[in-house]
């Protein structure tokens, strides 16, 4: 019996992660990317997955950070996207970042050998044709105004986006290690057991009171059309940050905490900038949280007063773009389809999650679904104990008032998660401490998480089928 494709609009990591998932079910995707026929805001190639902003996958560790646990499922569910970022990942400290060039090249070329998988580079204007019978739209934050316009008028919803900003990045070579220094925050090894992961640039209190004048009084882009979007929190520009008090930064992306300046021990920074390495070759370095919306003469102008920067060589600058998600709470089942037209699945940033990892997530589980349906059999959610689940569940039905602008984009935590009581002792009988009791209670919830997890992909048609 020929099985009729499944249709995934967008190349982006939900994209690319749906149609594999599809793909490697054993039904066949067609996958439609308007790169290079169209281009976007923010893209610079027209290769699949390609990252847009940081070159960082966020914590790698399963067992304290809810993102790593998220990892950590991914791989089990074989995971393109984890996959790829596994094989070319950089040195980040506890972090998992990836080579951007080498990790798009790999999803691209993946997806380009499989036999079930067609790549159609075209525009989806407007909502897919009728004849489309089960559609993946995982358009993400840069989806087109044609298709935005079609969702607004199926979905009945007043407005669907919110800003992005992105870091600069900056050469390695002009960077002034006399005055920089390579370490991670409290010397903490990452996957590729690199505990210097990070550069680190020292700020004194006049240099940092300067910064912040500089900042708020330096010239901004500014778009009309967007003026009354709101700014999503995890990706503020530093400026909107410093806008909210002259401490945020100092608390924030520019904490001195966990670092010792290497040059001089003696002199505690009252701030750090800290610089990752973006490229494999370690050529290019992203400025770690610096997103912003300042315009390119005044960043460069102003980043340059960054002490070890005075001579910086801008790989590329910071820039604005515009995220767009739907109201999914009320728009979405639990399988992700669209109530008004179950044909239609949305996936990644456009369902209200924020993060590659996350939004890679959410594209598994949609390609997942709509593989095991176009197979005839019908796959619920992951349970609410597993990271998964509970983003899933966070954006289907797990945010309490789904009314008009209270919904927005959320990063995987462990609040979506069901808590468990630790013991309050050890195995010797030993009271635990605050801290003790915080470790062992996301310990635990990852062990739950990972068990239940193998248990729901164990149980999955859509792994039959592969077989």
């Amino acid at each position: 019996m020929t099985i009729r494709p499944v249709h995934v609009v967008g190349g982006g990591l939900a994209g690319s992660e749906a149609a594999w998932q599809i793909a490697q079910a054993g039904v066949p995707v067609v996958l439609h990317e308007m790169r290079p026929v169209r281009g976007t805001d923010a893209h610079q190639t027209d290769r699949l997955a390609e990252l847009v902003c940081s070159n960082s996958f966020r914590a790698d560790d399963w067992a304290g950070n809810a993102v790593g646990l998220l990892h950590a499922e991914m791989r089990r569910a074989g995971s393109i996207i984890m996959a790829a970022g596994d094989e070319h990942q950089v040195p980040a400290g506890g972090a998992l970042a990836v080579d951007r060039e080498g990790f798009a090249q790999a999803v691209t070329e993946r997806l380009e050998a499989h036999p079930l998988v067609t790549i159609v580079r075209e525009e989806v204007a407007g909502l897919p044709p009728a004849e489309w019978d089960s559609v993946i739209l995982s358009t993400g934050p840069l989806t087109s105004p044609a298709l935005t316009e079609a969702i607004l008028e199926l979905t009945g919803e007043g407005q669907l986006s919110f800003f992005d900003a992105i870091a600069p990045i900056v050469h390695l070579e002009s960077i002034d290690m006399d005055v920089a220094w390579r370490q991670s925050r409290y010397d903490k090894e990452g996957p590729g057991g690199d505990a210097a992961a990070y550069i680190n640039c020292p700020m004194t209190k006049a240099q940092y009171d300067g910064f912040i004048d500089a900042l708020l009084a330096g010239p901004k882009s500014e778009f009309k059309d967007w003026e009354h979007v709101p700014y999503f929190d995890g990706c503020l520009p530093i400026e909107v940050m410093a806008e909210r008090g002259r401490e945020t930064l100092r608390h924030g992306p520019m904490k001195p905490v966990g670092l010792t300046n290497a040059h001089n021990p003696q002199e505690k920074p009252w701030a750090v900038v800290q610089l990752r390495q973006d490229n494999a070759l370690g050529t290019l370095w992203n400025m770690v949280g610096f997103q912003t919306k300042l315009k390119h003469g005044a960043q460069t102008e102003i980043f340059r007063t960054i002490p070890g920067l005075e001579k910086a060589v801008f790989a590329r600058l910071g820039g604005l773009h515009r995220n767009t998600f739907i109201n999914s709470p009320r728009l979405l089942d639990g399988t992700l389809r669209l109530k008004v037209e179950p044909r239609i699945r949305f996936a990644g940033q456009v369902t209200g999650v924020e993060g590659y990892v996350e939004s890679a997530a959410v594209g598994l589980l949609a390609g997942r679904f709509a593989a095991a349906e176009r197979l005839g059999r019908p796959l619920q959610a992951p349970p609410a104990t597993t990271a998964m689940g509970a983003l899933v569940g966070h954006i289907t039905g797990g945010h309490l008032d789904a009314g008009a602008g209270s919904f927005q984009p959320m990063n995987i935590n462990y609040g979506l998660l069901p808590p468990i009581a630790p013991p309050k002792r050890d195995e010797d009988g030993r009271r635990l401490g605050a801290k003790e009791k915080t470790r062992l209670k996301k310990r635990l919830v990852g062990e739950r998480a990972l068990a239940d997890i193998e248990a729901w992909l164990a149980g999955a048609p859509v792994l039959e089928a592969a077989e």
